[in-house]
């Protein structure tokens, strides 16, 4: 899929009725003809530092729901500090961004997308996919920044 048909897919679905949902199906379907993921999760920030998943695309291993506590990490200081997007190439990059790698690696998973949805200098939340080790680069990484943009209505309310 290029680059426009899945903005175009994104954007259309998010004008359909069902939100959030609807619209996150839709992204994350883009994302995947785009980019490609195996797992494709989205998380909420909440005010006392917590994350919640509002999204995801294996309810198996990562269940919607829920909250835990976001605790002062490498990741969370670049990603929900910082605002950066992190790009992690192999098993050892999931290992120093995740306390759960142990199950990501059982899922098959070594490489991961994590974009930071942010509005007026706030993280709302993040973007993640993931997939085998070494399906991402700096290229694949850059096409998933206006998906994260795109998500920023559905995150404003949810985080609010």
């Amino acid at each position: 899929m290029d680059f426009e048909h899945a903005v175009a897919q994104a954007a259309s679905a998010l004008a359909e009725p069902g939100q959030p949902e609807t619209g996150f199906r839709g992204i994350e379907r883009a994302l995947a003809g785009l980019v490609g993921h195996r797992l494709f999760t989205l998380l909420v920030t909440t005010e006392d530092r917590q994350v919640q998943r509002v999204y995801t695309s294996n309810p198996t291993a990562y269940p919607v729901g829920g909250r835990k506590a976001m605790a002062p990490t490498p990741w969370g200081e670049l990603v929900l500090g910082r605002r950066e997007p992190y790009l992690g190439r192999d098993p050892a990059a999931i290992r120093w961004a995740f306390p759960d790698h142990e199950l990501i690696a059982s899922l098959g998973l070594g490489a991961t997308i994590n974009w930071p949805v942010v509005y007026d200098g706030r993280v709302l939340g993040t973007m993640n996919l993931l997939d085998r080790e070494g399906a991402y680069d700096r290229r694949q990484m850059e096409l998933c920044r206006p998906f994260a943009a795109l998500l920023v209505p559905a995150f404003g309310r949810l985080a609010a």
